[in-house]
């Protein structure tokens, strides 16, 4: 509802092709954020004083790794509307960028008293980040903990929490711990969206043979050379 309202500043017609283009974007930006980013440099040039257009741009530019135009994009949305909702993502940027000491300055931040619970917690994982690129794993493990890693409850931010603890822990060589909080993260992703059962089939021993259609095949060929010929009996034999 925000951006339709955003986008009614707009000519009607130009509106229309803002709105398809960002529909695009929110569309692709996870199966093929290269596109997304297409589409998102079309709605930029069409309106590049609307924020959340700017904001779209930023996000694609940030699922293809451009971190240096999606935190001017991100940097330009929050002008625009003097929103900290971006605050995390941009501290993230400074991550991709290099500068892991400028994310933990942002996380010091008061915007960050601003965010929601959603947003904080986001900001811890950003934080948690910054800190093992600088090598202080032990520091990230603590920046993770709190109520919300505690909690039995199933929050959007639940999953990601336990399994950026979980992975921290793996690196500090805390295997057990790192076990049952790989488990924990198991339990409630639902939808699959991380890979904690590869993790925890791994600290379990258990390795995932894949096996292609070719090698199946052959497998097939070999049984059946093994067995009785596939058509029966040989013909020929005199049975008169």
């Amino acid at each position: 509802m925000a951006v339709r309202q955003e986008l009614m500043s707009l000519p009607k017609t130009l509106a229309d092709d803002v709105a398809k283009n960002l529909v695009m974007v929110a569309n692709l930006i996870d199966e093929d954020p290269d596109q997304a980013y297409a589409y998102s440099r079309v709605a930029l040039r069409l309106a590049s004083r609307v924020a959340a257009v700017r904001e779209a741009a930023g996000f694609a530019a940030y699922a293809t790794q451009k971190y240096g135009e999606a935190l001017a994009e991100f940097r330009a949305a929050r002008r625009m509307t003097g929103n900290v909702d971006l605050w995390p993502v941009m501290a993230d940027c400074e991550r991709g960028l290099g500068r892991p000491e400028r994310a933990m300055t942002m996380a010091g931040e008061p915007e960050v008293l601003k965010l929601d619970k959603a947003g904080q917690v986001e900001m811890r994982l950003v934080a948690a980040g910054a800190r093992r690129d600088m090598g202080q794993i032990d520091a990230a493990i603590v920046t993770l903990q709190g109520p919300e890693l505690g909690s039995n409850s199933v929050q959007p931010w639940t999953v990601r929490l336990r399994y950026a603890y979980a992975d921290a822990l793996l690196s500090a060589g805390r295997e057990d711990e790192a076990r049952e909080w790989f488990a924990k993260a198991l339990e409630a992703d639902k939808d699959g969206a991380t890979d904690a059962s590869d993790r925890l089939a791994a600290l379990d021993g258990v390795q995932f043979v894949d096996v292609d259609d070719d090698d199946i095949d052959d497998d097939i060929e070999d049984g059946l050379s093994d067995d009785e010929p596939e058509h029966g009996p040989e013909s020929g034999t005199d049975k008169s």
